[in-house]
């Protein structure tokens, strides 16, 4: 395959507090060159699967939080080279969802940075944990996510596209964090969702949502998003791959990534 190499001709800034820390960060797109990379103080870390260090409820790379709404949007804007510098270790929630960031990533002037052949996915990906799974193959751009829970409302609930960067600012990019009811007071304690309110994450009662929705099925659709943003850590686009996704959380979705990875790079 021929990857398309492309960066922003000049930064772009996002302001507001870390989705789970609350504390307040500014953080900077630059234009890159050598793939994507965040750095905050002394520490800058290239965003590729062997470089998580955690999975809990965000991925983290090296002591940088939450990165995976932003890697979401380079992913739907097919953005290759970027360097993300932070004021805090951690991105800012924005509106719980990727759309602020795909917004201004994909209204920006880019620079092209040539092409490189790759070769294409020859095998199918397989990552498997319990009841967990994620499936990718050489596609075209479709995407799904099943969600299931033998516990809690919605149950089970689904989203498919036939081509997830055509319909990744109006149906992916929109759709916030998610967090069950009985959850945030948990939560709280824990220190977790603090940089997030009532408009910015969807609660999700035992009968119903709490607050609005954006979708009848935000949940999934998140978590598409979420999947998109792990993966693209394994630098494959979007538009070269099928791929599913059935109840799998950030540590399924790093070692799909981590596997995606490894196949691309065998010869």
């Amino acid at each position: 395959m021929i990857v398309h190499r492309k960066t922003l001709a000049e930064a772009i800034v996002f302001e507001g507090l870390g989705l789970h820390s609350g504390v307040p960060v500014v953080a900077t797109v630059h234009p890159g060159g050598g793939g994507i990379w965040f750095r905050c103080e002394s520490e800058r870390v290239e965003a590729i699967p062997a470089n998580v260090s955690d999975t809990r409820r965000c991925t983290r790379l090296g002591g940088i939080a939450t990165i995976e709404h932003l890697m979401s949007a380079l992913a739907g804007s097919e953005i290759t080279d970027v360097e993300v510098e932070l004021t805090a270790p951690e991105l800012p929630a924005m509106d719980g969802s990727a759309l602020p960031f795909w917004t201004d990533l994909s209204a920006a002037a880019k620079a092209e940075l040539g092409e490189v052949e790759k070769p294409d996915l020859f095998t199918r990906v397989f990552a498997q944990e319990g009841g967990a799974s994620i499936g990718i193959a050489l596609g075209t751009g479709r995407g799904r996510y099943e969600f299931q829970s033998d516990r809690d409302w919605p149950y089970e609930q689904s989203f498919e596209t036939e081509d997830m960067l055509r319909d990744y600012g109006s149906q992916i990019a929109p759709a916030r964090t998610t967090a069950f009811h009985h959850e945030i007071e948990m939560a709280r304690q824990a220190g977790l969702g603090r940089g997030l309110d009532e408009s910015s994450v969807l609660v999700l009662g035992p009968t119903g949502c709490v607050n609005a929705a954006r979708f009848e099925n935000e949940l999934p659709r998140h978590k598409l998003l979420d999947l998109m943003g792990d993966l693209y850590l394994a630098g494959v686009p979007m538009r070269t791959l099928s791929i599913v996704g059935q109840r799998s959380g950030h540590r399924l979705n790093v070692e799909a990534a981590s596997r995606l990875a490894a196949a691309m790079a065998r010869p």
